[in-house]
């Protein structure tokens, strides 16, 4: 059984690896279509720019789903749900307040759905080197055991025992780096996406806070 135990590691590492360009196919088109659904409805958005016309784009079929619409939309539902307060100044402080806690909950809401798999990338980056190392250490242990048992230890007894357990560690790195460096692409992505949600939900606020006694139509 302890012949295959590094057999058994560089099969882990392989599936490790697998999983890790998995998430970083799937990671890369999720972005790609989210930047392009949000630059639609920013487009309409901007266009507009009017109370009726946002309004209006959070509910048209033919644009489609993005964090921007989602975030727009949680606007608007918020305005719906706070119409008919009293107009004095105290008040409109109040629904400005609530109103940006709503969609700043919002935002917290995508963000934390936009980083799964990133957990996955960073215990990958984290471990495989030393999952690879444990391949290695068992396999010099392994090879040792052999030379001894054979009485023998020359260069050539040696050399390749050991040099087979070498490459688990060769392995744990080749397939830690990539983790590492995707997961920080992607946590770099993720934070820029959350600033310019950010600064839409100032732009948002801002035209709400404008069209205060237009939320009842909403």
């Amino acid at each position: 059984m302890n012949s295959y135990i590094v057999d058994i590691t560089l099969l882990a590492l392989l599936a490790l690896s697998i999983i890790t360009w998995s998430i970083a196919v799937i990671k890369y088109f999720s972005i790609r279509k989210e930047r392009t659904a949000s630059a639609r409805f920013e487009a309409a958005f901007k266009q507009s720019r009017t109370w009726e016309g946002v309004v209006n784009a959070t509910r048209t079929a033919s644009l489609p789903e993005s964090d921007l619409a989602e975030l727009a939309r949680t606007g608007v539902a918020t305005c719906s749900e706070l119409s008919g307060f009293d107009h004095n100044r105290h008040a409109l402080d109040s629904l400005r307040e609530l109103l940006d806690r709503a969609l700043s909950q919002r935002v917290a809401q995508i963000s934390r759905a936009r980083e799964r798999g990133l957990s996955v990338l960073a215990s990958i980056g984290s471990t495989a080197p030393f999952v690879g190392l444990f391949g290695t250490v068992w396999g010099i242990m392994n090879a040792l055991i052999g030379i001894s048992a054979a009485g023998q230890a020359s260069i050539d007894v040696v050399a390749g025992p050991i040099g087979e357990a070498l490459i688990a560690t060769a392995v744990g790195i080749v397939t830690a780096i990539p983790a590492v460096m995707i997961y920080n692409y992607n946590l770099r992505q993720m934070r820029v996406r959350v600033t310019e949600l950010e600064a839409f939900n100032e732009d948002f606020l801002r035209l709400a806070m404008k069209n205060e006694s237009l939320w009842g139509k909403s």
